[in-house]
């Protein structure tokens, strides 16, 4: 259920983005192409929650301090019931990530 909500919130705030399924990786991508450099972000579905995960999520904004992960670029958003996908902060972390790849 998580990973639909999810699906919808990328696909509302980029309708123009390229949606790219990894089954090896067990993710759904999110970009303007298959590159690594033109992704936006990627959803990792588990039993009880989702990950919205950002490549580049070292150099968004997140004032709410959303993200989370101690990678070198990456970082993640852990979607469960306690998450509210209606969260702005959501939707202008997509759109931060968008425009990363020069897409506006």
């Amino acid at each position: 259920m998580f990973a639909k909500k999810t699906r919808a919130l990328i696909l509302e705030t980029i309708p123009e983005t390229q949606e790219f399924v990894d089954p090896p990786s067990k993710i759904v991508a999110y970009g303007f192409s298959e590159k690594y450099a033109d992704l936006v972000c990627a959803i990792a579905p588990a039993k009880t929650y989702v990950k919205l995960m950002f490549s580049n999520g070292t150099q968004l904004s997140d004032p709410q301090k959303l993200l989370t992960g101690s990678g070198k670029k990456a970082r993640h958003v852990k979607l469960d019931e306690d998450t509210i996908l209606d969260n702005p902060a959501l939707k202008e972390l997509i759109q931060q990530a968008m425009r990363l790849t020069g897409k506006k």
